[in-house]
């Protein structure tokens, strides 16, 4: 796939702004701290503001796509995003940079990414063929990866060199580059059909309906809430654990940390052989029931030969959950109608986001109360736990999922 030009845009667009966005990740929280002494409530705030987008727009968003063209609704969004990001500097370099420019730069951040995100995962389809939709989101996901593990170090680097605030020019860059790659796309892409007289309502309804009537959607959108709950469980509790409990220092954090993205890579590598082999449905299956409770090894980390149990089951888990992920965005698009797509990716990932914000008050609640030893056992049972959603389901019968709903 990498020889289809097309394709290899889109790649190397949405992987540079992935390595710019991971970035991000690391310098904002820096320049709230040290730019702008900002509290501990700040920086909780800064946080929920890039995930509330989804919560307040995501399934408008939905709506709208799929009555417009996907490509420049993914120009527009690189373009908001790239201005937000680069005001940071600038307010910084003028002396009137405050803690709410940044609250509000990752509100309006979150939300071009709700319509990026949503636009981007009903384009794919009109760009390769259905057959190469589980390859091309493995080579995503796993460039995806790759960039989470590469960010935060270079994102660390740029803080020392150039300075936090100035280094968020990177991810405006970054931006740029995407929307460069989109350009350069060739071939027209298939319009919409055009709907007259439906009501915004009535279009968000539609997708709902289809998320939570078709019984295979709705399951593996059930699966992604409960996953993404204990997970974010698991992040809100994990440097406090490794650092308090367990005792490493920075650089062992680091090394510990990315792991997990190290992980995310294989599974974008495996993902596509393992469904070849065992098919999608089952492949699935597998994938959770073996990965899942390597987690179980991460409360039993210690310092010294234990630190690998924490590797080990960071590597083991996020590989499963990344190769699922390919999985379930393949089959969604090439399962949904093209017409609703842009409507049904926007109702999962608001259903299956929304559980984020839960997950990690939970996750702080439970390690003020409880311990976060005690708090990471339950988190990684959750995550475990949660298999008992797909081996509910009429999903365990099936070997390979349907390549279409009945209602194309």
């Amino acid at each position: 796939m990498l020889f289809h030009r097309n394709f290899r845009l889109l790649l190397i667009g949405e992987t540079t702004s992935k390595l710019g966005t991971s970035v991000t990740s690391v310098l904002l929280p820096v320049v709230a701290v040290t730019t702008l002494d900002a509290s501990t409530f700040m920086l909780g705030l800064l946080t929920a503001a890039t995930w509330l987008p989804w919560l307040i727009v995501g399934l408008p968003a939905g709506a709208w796509v799929d009555q417009l063209p996907r490509r420049p609704v993914m120009l527009c969004a690189n373009a908001v995003s790239a201005v937000l990001f680069a005001s940071v500097p600038v307010a910084a370099w003028l002396d009137v940079l405050g803690i709410w420019h940044l609250v509000a730069v990752a509100l309006l951040s979150g939300a071009a990414t709700v319509f990026f995100s949503t636009a981007y995962s009903a384009y794919l389809p009109s760009l390769v063929d259905r057959s190469e939709l589980m390859q091309g989101n493995a080579k995503l996901q796993g460039s995806e990866q790759a960039a989470k593990v590469a960010g935060p170090g270079i994102g660390g680097l740029i803080a020392q060199t150039v300075g936090s605030a100035s280094g968020l020019l990177l991810d405006a860059f970054s931006f740029v580059v995407s929307s460069v790659c989109l350009l350069a796309v060739r071939g027209a892409e298939p319009r919409p059909a055009a709907k007259v007289g439906r009501r915004l309502r009535a279009e968000i309804s539609e997708g709902l309906r289809f998320v939570l009537r078709d019984p295979h959607v709705r399951i593996l959108t059930a699966y992604g809430a409960a996953v993404n709950l204990a997970l974010a469980g698991y992040q809100a509790v994990l440097v406090v654990f490794l650092v308090r409990t367990v005792g490493v220092d920075s650089g062992v954090l680091g090394v510990l940390v990315a792991c997990g993205g190290v992980g995310g890579i294989v599974g974008g590598l495996v993902a596509g052989r393992l469904t070849r082999w065992l098919g999608t449905a089952r492949g699935l299956l597998v994938v959770q029931l073996t990965a899942s409770p390597f987690g179980l090894l991460i409360p039993l980390t210690q310092p010294g030969p234990r630190l690998a149990l924490f590797a080990v089951g960071s590597v083991v888990v996020l590989a499963g959950v990344v190769a699922c992920n390919v999985i379930i965005v393949s089959f969604r698009q090439s399962y949904c109608p093209p017409g609703m797509l842009g409507r049904v990716t926007a109702t999962t990932l608001f259903l299956n986001y929304g559980t984020i914000p839960l997950g990690a008050l939970l996750g702080g609640a439970l390690g003020s109360l409880l311990g976060a030893r005690p708090t990471m056992w339950i988190v990684t049972v959750a995550l475990v736990a949660a298999n008992g959603l797909l081996l509910g389901a009429p999903i365990r019968t099936l070997r390979d999922f349907p390549e279409a709903s009945r209602r194309d």
